[in-house]
């Protein structure tokens, strides 16, 4: 019996509080971070992805920030957890701990660095998949991050190997890129926002967007009522937060908002300089004036 795909809507790919210096996870800053998600309106978040450092973080950081977010949401919209690491052993037991803390949906990205052959990935996907079954499997697709892209044999594969794979979240552009995914009879979920109304109108079921993250309820009304217009309005606000390291400028952005949060990151990402810091904040300004 196939597993019912939950995600759907808009979800924030969430960032990680962190204490001073990165140095480890801010438990007490993860209740109010998912409490200003909630109160905008959003279906869920995705833990430890990109936005979120995932990759950065041990295996055991990684389940406690895993239960921290889910604890905190206590139900109220899902929180599906981000596996993807160096290997499919470290994959697979953050996989199966997703499973055990509750957590909605799984999904992992493509292990980095090296570029895996067509069987390496099937491998890798169907390990990780049976590691939470039955709870729903999405494959991360972004090609730019993982150095390669999943191929769609690998997927049609996966889809028989895998009866829990049910989605997938597709960060690739342009259009071209991210077109072909719609193909498989799967849930996508948008990542470039700026592909929000094309990948909806063919077929998307939402968005997991890193720009939610911060600003929430501009992208949840995009996703309720795509538009050419609309999609193009995130990418551009996209773009001037793009401007400064990312995950540090997001996580200033949502400590404007009144989260408690720090803009620490972990190391080598870096925060703001002074400068840079002193620019968002005049840009966010002038953004909620006009807004």
């Amino acid at each position: 019996m196939a597993t019912e795909a939950p995600l759907h809507g808009t979800l924030a790919a969430s960032v990680t509080p962190l204490l001073p210096g990165g140095s480890a996870l801010d438990e007490v800053a993860f209740a109010p971070l998912v409490e200003r998600y909630v109160n905008a309106g959003l279906d869920g978040i995705l833990a430890f992805g990109t936005n979120g450092e995932g990759v950065l973080f041990s295996l055991e950081e990684r389940k406690r920030g895993l239960r921290l977010f889910v604890d905190a949401a206590a139900g109220r919209f899902d929180v599906a957890a981000h596996c993807g690491a160096q290997t499919t052993a470290d994959t697979v037991a953050l996989a199966a701990d997703a499973a055990a803390a509750g957590a909605a949906a799984v999904a992992v990205i493509g292990p980095p660095y090296f570029v895996l052959d067509e069987q390496a990935q099937l491998a890798h996907f169907a390990a990780a998949a049976s590691a939470c079954a039955p709870l729903p499997f999405y494959v991360y697709e972004f090609a730019r991050t993982s150095g390669y892209a999943v191929t769609l044999d690998v997927l049609w594969r996966l889809r028989d190997a895998a009866p829990n794979f049910v989605g997938m979240k597709v960060s690739d552009a342009p259009w071209e890129a991210f077109a072909p995914y719609l193909s498989l009879d799967l849930d996508v979920l948008v990542g470039p926002e700026a592909l929000i109304h094309q990948g909806m109108d063919g077929g998307a079921v939402g968005a997991v967007s890193a720009l939610a993250a911060a600003f929430p309820e501009q992208v949840a009304a995009v996703v309720r009522e795509p538009s050419a217009t609309g999609a193009a309005s995130l990418a551009t606000l996209r773009a001037a937060v793009e401007r400064f390291p990312r995950q540090a400028a997001m996580k200033r952005i949502i400590a404007a908002s009144g989260v408690p949060i720090r803009p620490d990151v972990r190391a080598p990402l870096r925060d703001l300089s002074t400068a840079e810091a002193q620019e968002l904040a005049g840009w966010l300004a002038s953004t909620q004036a006009t807004g």
